[in-house]
């Protein structure tokens, strides 16, 4: 499958139709998953239906959603799907899908699908809220043998390559990942949105959004649910039994960081929703020239060499070393002298950091200092994070002791 660029948008309202779906081609997206299709009649969307939660003045940190697959005809989608391939042969045309988990239903939509000329079919098996009550959606992507049945299906009845897209509203994401490449599947797609409820209306006493007073819960997307969909690829990425299958990364891409974050993590390519719909599509030149400009610096030659850059250095607790040691050191030339750094570790932490006095240049008045007690640091890294000034780095230390992971720990040597 090609496409002239790793980005793609993901299945969701601005691939909803042909007039979206074309204005993200000519601002220079290299593919699009088409919103979900399924059978007739279509679903009945309610109003209103996203939700959000800033932060630190940030609008849309966290993007919630209630809406369902495509509310238009199978019929209508499939022709203006059909003609945007033609339109665009260069472009990579995935088409999601979800019907009940009946191989009849999977085996009859599948005919229709390839008459448009589409590169490949998405499986949503994560759709967490309204679908997923109708046995759809995160109701199968849950349990990892209707993940394999349904994958197989797909795979028989159709030639083109098969994505499954997994649920993150599960235990440990491997399972249906595994359940996956059982069945089959050709690539992996992940995260879905999780669930959540992200707000209450306390005049309303109702979630947000409502609908007509009540509301309900949906699926949590955004920058926020970076951290969890990057260590869900990872997980595959490392697993022995998933090692190897391709990956498309979901979840928070806002930038050309977050998407080197995900192809170093072992996602081939990744998908964007949230940021598209909170800037418009033109962001994808600062994706594509970020991402390039930045290649370029580290001497990467190609994407290939950035893929799964970074696993062999994700590791299970038990492997990491005992005998490292970091501690804090404050750059006093930086230094603002707020004291939060001071009020956290003393309160929360390991009361490593000592208050002084000290007389400040031509003003002669007196001010606070802060310094670092080494012998009390354990470099835990949170007088760095809150520091305002980004004054204070964490700096390793040598011990003279050789790597010591628990798995060799006289404690756990005692115990097993």
């Amino acid at each position: 499958m090609k496409s002239p660029n790793p980005f793609w948008l993901a299945s969701a309202p601005p691939t909803d139709k042909k007039i979206n779906v074309e204005r993200a081609f000519r601002a220079g997206w290299g593919g699009v998953v088409w919103k979900t299709l399924g059978e007739n009649p279509p679903v009945v969307n309610v109003s209103s239906r996203y939700g959000a939660v800033g932060w630190n003045g940030q609008k849309m940190m966290g993007f919630n959603n209630i809406e369902l697959i495509s509310d238009r005809t199978l019929e209508v989608n499939l022709a203006e799907i059909k003609e945007v391939k033609r339109n665009w042969p260069d472009r990579a045309m995935i088409i999601s899908l979800m019907v009940p988990c009946q191989e009849e239903n999977w085996k009859n939509i599948l005919k229709k699908i390839e008459d448009t000329g589409a590169d490949g079919i998405e499986l949503n098996l994560g759709c967490p809220h309204g679908m997923s009550e109708r046995g759809m959606g995160a109701a199968v992507g849950q349990v990892p043998e209707y993940v394999e049945q349904v994958t197989r299906w797909c795979k028989a009845y159709t030639r083109m390559p098969v994505f499954v897209k997994l649920t993150p509203n599960i235990t440990d994401i491997r399972m249906p990942a595994r359940a996956a490449k059982r069945g089959g599947a050709d690539a992996i797609s992940l995260i879905n949105t999780i669930n959540s409820i992200v707000g209450l209306d306390l005049e309303r006493m109702s979630p947000v959004p409502h609908v007509g007073g009540r509301g309900t819960h949906g699926g949590y997307c955004g920058p926020a649910v970076k951290p969890i969909a990057l260590n869900m690829v990872a997980e595959i990425g490392r697993d022995s039994e998933t090692r190897g299958i391709p990956i498309s990364g979901i979840g928070g891409i806002s930038n050309w960081r977050d998407a080197a974050e995900f192809m170093a993590l072992g996602s081939q390519n990744v998908q964007v929703c949230t940021a598209a719909m909170h800037y418009g599509f033109k962001i994808i030149e600062d994706l594509t020239s970020g991402l390039s400009n930045w290649m370029d610096s580290q001497d990467y030659r190609c994407l290939q060499d950035l893929i799964g850059k970074a696993l062999p250095n994700v590791v299970h607790w038990n492997e990491l070393d005992l005998n490292y040691k970091s501690i804090a050191k404050i750059d006093q030339s930086q230094c603002i002298h707020c004291g939060l750094c001071y009020v956290a570790c003393e309160d929360t932490s390991h009361q490593a950091i000592e208050k002084k006095s000290a007389l400040s240049g031509l003003s002669q008045s007196f001010h606070s200092n802060y310094e670092v007690k080494n012998d009390d640091c354990v470099g835990c890294n949170l007088c760095a994070l809150i520091c305002p000034a980004d004054c204070i780095e964490i700096v390793p230390q040598e011990t003279g002791k050789d790597y010591l992971p628990w798995t060799r720990h006289p404690q756990n040597l005692l115990r097993t």
